[in-house]
This record gives C-alpha cells, sequence and structure tokens, in this order.
C-alpha cells in the first residue's frame, strides 16, 4: 500500500506532519527554508527513517511507483526542487543545472566545510532518483562538482562520495 499521505501532500490535496501544504513550504523565505530542519523530509522522501523527523513519510515500492508514473507527482517535486536551488543560488537552464547572480551571495550560507546543507543535497540527489528525476539528479551532480572544482576543499571527497552515490 503506497504512503497515501505522502501522495496527498505532493497532490496538494494534504498536509505533512506539521499540518502544512506543500505550496506553504514551496513559499518559505530563504531564511525559512536555512532555519526550519522537519520540511525536506516530505520534500525529498526516502526509504530510510530520518533521525532529525520521526513523522516524516517514508518510500517503499509502491509509493515509489505513483511517482515514476504520475507526470503530476513528478513536476511537483521538480517544483520543489527549483525551490531549493534557489536557495542554494542555482536553477534549471534547460537540461542543466547552473550557478545564477545570487550564487555568491547564498553560497556563504552552505558551502562551507560540514555544512548541514551537505546532508540536505545527499536526500535530495537520492530521492530525485528514487522518484523518477534521474536526470535532474545527474544534473545537479554536475554541478555540484563544478562548484567542488571552483572551490576545492570545501566540500570534501567524503561528502561528494556520498553525492556521487545518491545520485547514482
Amino acid at each position: 500500500m503506497p504512503n497515501e499521505k505522502l501522495i496527498a501532500f505532493y497532490r496538494q490535496e494534504g498536509t505533512d506532519d506539521r499540518g502544512r501544504r506543500i505550496d506553504e513550504i514551496w513559499s518559505f523565505s530563504l531564511e525559512e527554508l536555512e532555519a526550519v530542519h522537519d520540511y525536506i523530509q516530505w520534500l525529498f522522501p526516502l526509504a530510510e527513517r530520518s533521525a532529525f523527523n520521526p513523522g516524516a513519510p517514508l518510500l517503499d515500492d509502491e509509493t515509489i511507483a505513483p511517482f515514476r508514473e504520475d507526470a503530476t507527482l513528478r513536476g511537483n517535486l521538480e517544483r520543489s526542487l527549483r525551490v531549493m536551488l534557489d536557495f542554494y543560488g542555482l536553477a534549471i537552464a534547460g537540461q542543466e543545472i547552473l550557478r545564477v547572480p545570487t550564487f555568491t551571495e547564498r553560497s556563504r550560507n552552505w558551502l562551507t566545510p560540514y555544512n548541514h546543507n551537505f546532508l540536505r543535497l545527499t536526500r535530495i540527489l537520492k530521492s530525485l532518483s528514487l522518484l523518477g528525476l534521474d536526470d535532474r539528479a545527474t544534473q545537479l551532480m554536475a554541478c555540484l562538482e563544478g562548484i567542488d572544482r571552483h572551490r576545492p576543499g570545501v566540500i570534501g571527497a567524503e561528502t561528494m562520495r556520498y553525492w556521487r552515490a545518491a545520485a547514482a
């Protein structure tokens, strides 16, 4: 049985475990996206339980299938990605994800060694791959590799290994 609460949330027909609709989260300010820590597990669910949000949904094969089959669910997943890319100073440009003019300013917030946003990016990459946006995961990974080359030593080899595995 698929996780109906997650499917309803992503169809904009339900709420997360805190009573928020997905469009409310999409409307978070940049400050809220940084400071609030219990939404990312709903926007980018995984099969593993979250240590930070025990009420977060879990993926299983029956929940993954509707995302892979339903263009509306995938479209809303891509909208979630666009929200987070904006937070990071990145954007989708056709078949690429690129740094945008806000990158320098936005990266001050997350491009520091051992930043908690590295864990968020791992989650995003893995969730995209599981839910049918493999191409976006690959594009995001290529962008992150470019950032790593541009700012060597900030992200670190271990994080890059996690990201590559998550995007595979």
